[in-house]
């Protein structure tokens, strides 16, 4: 989707009326966030001047200042706070967006442009841990929505269902080692999903994060997973992005892992078209995952780095790291293992993400090894 479309959106939408119902919880939480201790950058972006610019704008899909902002105002411990209803909201909220998004991704400005894709040759990744001693696993995944739809709180039933019509026909294409099956969530037998959830490849209801951002509207509809012969890799339909493609296996072969998502994302292009702001790159449902919308992570085993976990995140930064539990973002990491991955995913092109997450964890593999 262009920024010209965007642009216009705003116009016609901006004049659309909020309802009175709507402005008064608006008023309400935000009475709510600006006495609260929170640490969201929610808090710490929306003040009064911006509140009240922005509380009566609303898209074309019917999206209010009340829907990105509903999930931090229900948990107030969030971290971001924020999420896009749909791919119009980056550009009728820019003002509660923007600093959010430089914030997070690192200084990238309302005056900066997102570089065009570029997966550069996987071959120079390599392996990170040969020896197998620290990394245990390694995945690299990123976020997709299909142009001309809204994102959660926006879509309704049908439109879940046309996605995931739509995404099914493409997985049809894939060949080789891509090759596999689509598990359907409705109608899906309760031991297949347990064992699907208990070997870590399907994602569950329940967060409630993802729960008061109305993201699991209509579940279990239109919602499943695509995964290969091989379970190294699998895409999710409908959970939190309209698609989460993911490539994976155990050990620390990144470039392995890299090339597989490089392959099975040029193939669903050939089929399917994906949101993309000339501005601020492919579109996602969280602000967090804009830009490249790359994640790349190892579970590794770090007993020294992590044994203060203070100075563990701190070193992370340094790298422009994330450190989390190895369950999820809101986890501690279980037996010292923990989830390191990228956390810039904007100004900076694929590749580029991912050689930043690799000398990161080579650099915290070799502070391990001399601690």
């Amino acid at each position: 989707m262009c920024d010209k479309r965007l642009c216009s959106c705003r116009k016609k939408s901006a004049a659309m009326a909020v309802d009175p119902a709507t402005l008064e919880k608006l008023e309400e939480g935000y009475d709510l966030l600006s006495t609260s201790n929170s640490p969201s950058l929610l808090k710490k972006y929306l003040t009064r001047e911006i509140f009240d610019q922005l509380k009566k704008r609303k898209t074309s899909y019917g999206s209010t200042l009340l829907h990105v902002i509903q999930s931090g105002l229900k948990n107030l411990d969030s971290g971001v706070g924020i999420y896009a209803p749909d791919p119009e909201a980056y550009t009728l909220f820019a003002e509660l967006f923007d600093p959010i998004i430089e914030d997070y991704h690192g200084g990238f400005t309302s005056k900066d442009i997102h570089p065009l894709p570029d997966w550069g040759s996987p071959a120079d990744m390599g392996n990170l841990d040969p020896s197998g001693e620290y990394v245990i696993s390694t995945r690299v995944r990123t976020g997709r929505s299909l142009a001309d739809f809204p994102f959660n709180p926006s879509m309704t039933e049908s439109q879940y269902e046309e996605i995931q019509t739509q995404v099914v026909e493409a997985f049809g294409k894939l060949e080789g080692e891509l090759k596999g099956q689509y598990y359907p969530l409705t109608g899906m037998q309760k031991d297949v999903q347990k064992k699907l959830i208990d070997d870590h490849f399907l994602f569950k209801e329940g967060d409630r994060f993802l729960q008061a951002a109305e993201a699991c509207k209509y579940w279990p509809t239109g919602r499943g997973i695509y995964l290969n012969d091989a379970k190294t890799f699998l895409v999710w339909c409908n959970e939190e992005d309209h698609l989460r493609i993911i490539s994976m296996q155990e050990g620390g072969d990144l470039g392995e892992v890299y090339e597989r998502l490089v392959r099975a994302v040029t193939s669903l292009e050939r089929k399917l078209t994906f949101s993309r702001n000339e501005r601020i790159g492919y579109l996602n449902f969280c602000p967090t995952n804009l830009g490249n919308a790359v994640r790349a992570s190892v579970h590794a085993k770090l007993p020294k780095l992590s044994a203060n976990l203070k100075k563990f995140e701190e070193i992370a930064g340094m790298y422009n790291l994330q450190v989390r539990g190895t369950r999820g973002e809101h986890e501690e990491g279980e037996g010292g293992v923990f989830d390191i991955s990228n956390k810039r995913r904007m100004g900076l092109t694929e590749y580029e993400a991912l050689i930043e997450m690799r000398n990161g964890v080579l650099e915290m593999i070799r502070l391990e090894k001399e601690s």
